[in-house]
């Protein structure tokens, strides 16, 4: 099947489930954001995405699409440095017209999948495994996840520690879309002399959209926990 056998094929696959995987984390930001404007609004979207059926079918949905998109990046990878042989070596300085990211896609991408698993565990493991299984995961309530957002990024010591970790998260991940995204455009077609420089701009201004929530609330609460340090 030439969506596994040929490198067009694996390239298109990386390219269906990243841009999707974009989508997913644009509304995960814009509903992240929420809790800086209403804590009451956060719980309620909370609520709404918790311990129900849809939510468990689109975890798993995610879990396979990140699986997918890890396993091909990888594969692509060994599969391009195996073509290229020992002339990898003889490269010392930065080739013309390649971006830093575009080289280190992979390194990227391990960054933001180890961060991801961070993420997992502060959010996912105590907030809605806790409420599927009725497990205790931690010293706070489900249902008040605002609460818990507060806690973790505010607390004396850990706190910061937590938002310095999502901020690097972060820069990783925008460097990672900023180039994926133009990336797979390009594979999906996108690729002449006029769309070129155009799904450049697209890329970083999907990568920022992307980011940009995310980034605001790590923030908002870093300045909060600074100032109930003072």
């Amino acid at each position: 099947m030439w969506l596994k056998d040929s490198s067009i094929g694996r390239k298109f696959v990386m390219s269906l489930t990243g841009l999707a995987l974009v989508l997913f984390l644009l509304f995960h930001g814009c509903m992240n954001l929420a809790v800086v404007f209403s804590e009451d609004a956060y719980n309620m979207i909370c609520h709404l995405l918790g311990a129900n059926w849809y939510a468990v079918i689109g975890t798993l949905g995610l879990a396979f699409l990140v699986l997918v998109h890890f396993s091909y990046a990888i594969y692509l990878t060994i599969q391009n440095r195996a073509a290229r042989g020992n002339d990898r070596y003889a490269v010392t300085g930065k080739k013309e017209g390649v971006d830093w990211e575009s080289e280190n896609m992979l390194v990227l991408g391990i960054i933001v999948l180890g961060f991801l698993c961070l993420h997992l565990y502060n959010f996912w493991f105590k907030m809605q495994f806790a409420e599927l299984t009725g497990i205790e995961t931690g010293m706070f309530d489900p249902q008040n996840g605002a609460a818990y957002v507060k806690a973790l990024f505010t607390t004396r010591g850990w706190g910061q520690v937590y938002c310095a970790l999502y901020l690097v998260w972060l820069c990783a991940l925008w460097l990672h879309l900023n180039h994926g995204v133009w990336s797979a455009l390009h594979t999906l077609g996108w690729n002449n002399l006029v769309w070129m420089k155009r799904i450049k701009v697209i890329g970083c201004i999907v990568a920022t959209l992307v980011v940009l929530p995310f980034a605001i609330v790590v923030l908002y609460y870093l300045g909060m926990g600074i100032g109930m340090l003072c």
